[in-house]
């Protein structure tokens, strides 16, 4: 079984940083796209930051500038370092990771997800 572990949420004031983590584990032959989701309460959950296994990063218009997606594929780890945080960001925070786990075999595996709170 694959599983992804987040955490680094919090409660945060305006203008405050807080990094978030992504830990995947279980049989994994290889973890291709990785990425950070996030849903606001009565809202859809959107794309936050994507990279790709070769180290490309993407970003929602919202974020850019101020969040920054990493990855360490050795250690199937992804992160999120979110800066200048503003009430809009408000969320839960889902990781997604796109995992092969045997020949021809690939699916997309969600986090349980880490809330992130900014007061203003």
């Amino acid at each position: 079984q694959v599983r992804l572990a987040e955490s680094g949420g919090g409660l945060v004031q305006a203008g405050g940083s807080l990094q978030l983590s992504c830990v995947a584990s279980g049989r994994i032959f290889g973890i291709n796209d990785m990425g950070w989701y996030r849903q606001a309460p009565g809202s859809q959950r959107e794309l936050v930051a994507v990279i790709t296994r070769g180290g490309s990063p993407d970003y929602t218009d919202s974020v850019k500038g101020r969040f920054t997606i990493s990855r360490d594929s050795a250690k199937k780890t992804v992160w999120l370092q979110m800066s200048s945080l503003k009430p809009d960001d408000t969320g839960t925070y889902y990781c997604k990771a796109d995992i092969s786990t045997g020949y021809q075999r690939r699916n997309v595996f969600w986090g349980e997800g880490t809330q992130v709170t900014v007061s203003s």
